[in-house]
């Protein structure tokens, strides 16, 4: 891993906080992600599990982490497994954990190889009364894809029948969305080397570059600050293409008096930036370029504000709703009177802003949540209007960090440019 060691009291304070949501006498498993392979004999890189990363800090692959609270064997309420190296897989793979590397990262002291869990695990297994299952429950999810943590699942239901199977993302759902200081402390360190990436593509723009060597400015300042690199695949898209919420092809040369739209952020210690910016190419918006620009930056700015304890997800979208409505109509998009006759379930503004205004940021880009959860201090949004006019070629979306306090919502990412005069200034 190319980012320095994450604080072990983030993972023991999550593990704490899930212990105390665990019923009586339960068991609570978690497998690492799988090397995926790519072709013939090579594999994908490595990602870890986002939960089980969540709550060891464990960035490797054959990882289980067991948490048992109520284990009455002394010793067993917190339990690794992790894979054994040698002097083969030293000089092929490289590095690999040692225990006390593995206790340090982590914070659990009862550390064992992979190949003792057998044993181990089935007597912990036979003391409890239920077993937490971790499988991925965003309402998005969909793959054919089978992984470990679901092979695991139906061994475990076939072996222990008469075992209560539990749901352990029920209960990392409602804690992960609230985030620990010290998350946030590296979600802001995120933040920072994607500021690093936007300033430096702001003096590499100009007609005639082309997007992907945009995404490899960005990634060379990303690997340069340590990050991993891109916390999901960037898009970066210039002119009518921005109008494709997710292009990624990245392929074509970018046209004087076109605004270029990058989506971007830099994965530092498996936690993601998420930033959107447009920018004019030639250095300066035209007078409807900068309109555009201007209605969706007073959309951000309204939204950011409504990112309060309170609310939720759905009572947001549709008020930032009615302020993308407003902007559309001063842009001569909507028509007032169409709009007073709309279908409230199929609102006019959705042909111009297909997507929400906010989702979770942590570990992942989209990070797990309970959809309809009230807002808390402590939770990260992004915040993201855009407008996409399809017929003019036009696609403007800009998009920040927020984190929800008590009081006035945090933005994570305010020391990044977003006014229209400043990114000219800078580009010139």
């Amino acid at each position: 891993m190319k980012y320095q060691a994450l604080d072990s009291n983030i993972f023991i304070k999550n593990r704490k906080r899930f212990a105390e949501k665990m019923k009586p006498n339960s068991i609570a498993i978690f497998n690492s992600n799988d090397m995926m392979p790519r072709n013939g004999d090579a594999f994908f890189p490595f990602r870890q599990n986002s939960e089980l990363f969540y709550l060891s800090g464990i960035d490797q692959e054959e990882t289980i982490l067991v948490i048992y609270p109520d284990c009455i064997k002394e010793g067993f309420q917190e339990v690794l497994f992790t894979k054994k190296t040698d002097k083969y897989i030293a000089i092929w793979e490289g590095h690999k954990y040692t225990k006390e590397e593995a206790t340090e990262t982590s914070g659990i002291k009862k550390v064992f190889w992979l190949e003792d869990m057998e044993a181990v695990l089935n007597e912990m297994i036979l003391l409890a009364d239920s077993i937490y299952l971790n499988l991925n429950e965003n309402d998005r999810y969909h793959s054919e894809v089978m992984t470990r943590d679901y092979r695991f699942a139906k061994r475990i239901r076939d072996r222990y029948p008469a075992h209560n199977i539990l749901r352990a993302q029920q209960i990392i759902k409602k804690q992960a969305m609230v985030k620990l200081e010290e998350e946030v402390k590296v979600l802001q360190h995120c933040c920072d080397i994607t500021e690093k990436g936007f300033r430096r593509i702001l003096n590499f723009t100009k007609p005639g570059v082309w997007e992907y060597e945009i995404e490899a400015e960005i990634t060379h300042e990303f690997l340069m600050n340590r990050a991993t690199g891109h916390g999901y695949t960037p898009i970066v898209a210039s002119g009518e293409n921005a109008c494709v919420l997710h292009y990624i092809d990245n392929n074509q040369q970018c046209k004087a008096g076109d605004v270029m739209l990058m989506d971007f952020g830099a994965e530092y210690g498996n936690y993601t930036a998420d930033l959107s910016r447009s920018i004019p190419i030639s250095g300066q918006y035209t007078k409807r370029q900068r309109a555009v620009y201007d209605a969706v930056l007073h959309v951000l700015k309204e939204a950011r504000n409504m990112l309060r304890p309170g609310t939720n997800l759905t009572e947001y979208h549709k008020e930032v709703g009615k302020v993308m409505e407003s902007q559309l109509i001063g842009l001569g998009l909507l028509d007032k009177h169409d709009v007073a006759k709309q279908d409230p379930e199929k609102p006019l503004y959705k042909q111009y802003f297909m997507h929400g205004t906010s989702h979770h940021l942590g570990l992942d880009v989209h990070d797990i949540m309970e959809r309809y959860a009230t807002f808390e201090a402590g939770m990260v949004f992004t915040c993201e209007p855009g407008i996409y006019i399809k017929e003019e070629g036009l696609g403007i979306r800009l998009e920040n960090d927020i984190l929800v306090t008590d009081g006035d919502p945090v933005d994570l990412m305010a020391n990044i440019p977003i006014e229209a005069e400043e990114i000219e200034e800078l580009m010139n």
